[in-house]
């Protein structure tokens, strides 16, 4: 699926998939950029996406981010209908040590996911189903697995 991309810093890198399986193009800092301990920043990308109608992009942390250091990625959605420059959330929760995010070094992941939209219809009842009203967790307590 073709996807406009428009640069808003000249030194943006273009989103890349690492292999053929890749499910999510990786994002990169397009200037460097300072966390200070205990502190939230928009990591700029330097890009902004056409992203087709019936789509959207989840930014999300990259797997081998954890590894790095004691910084996480805040997961966000971008709309179709959003053109703006896609800036990347990266929270430092380490009390004592800063995060120096290099330009060029890759913070995060975008994957495209078709969506729709629904028409909510108000009720007083819903179908039963076997795990009802189980919770976060329901599915995996006491069912034998260790």
């Amino acid at each position: 699926m073709p996807i406009k991309l428009k640069k808003t810093n000249p030194d943006a890198v273009i989103p890349q998939f690492k292999t053929k399986g890749s499910a999510g193009a990786d994002l990169y800092a397009s200037e460097e950029c300072y966390v200070r301990s205990g502190t939230t920043e928009l990591v700029k990308t330097g890009i902004s996406l056409a992203i087709p109608e019936g789509y959207c992009g989840l930014v999300q942390g990259r797997s081998g981010l954890s590894l790095k250091g004691n910084y996480h990625v805040k997961t966000g959605t971008i709309d179709s209908d959003y053109r703006g420059e896609i800036g990347v959330i990266v929270c430092n929760p380490d009390r004592f040590e800063d995060l120096i995010i290099a330009k060029g070094d890759r913070i995060a992941q975008i994957l495209f996911v078709a969506v729709s939209q629904v028409d909510f219809i108000e009720c007083h009842s819903l179908d039963d189903t076997e795990r009802g009203s189980g919770g976060f967790g329901s599915t995996g307590i006491n069912d034998g697995m260790p």
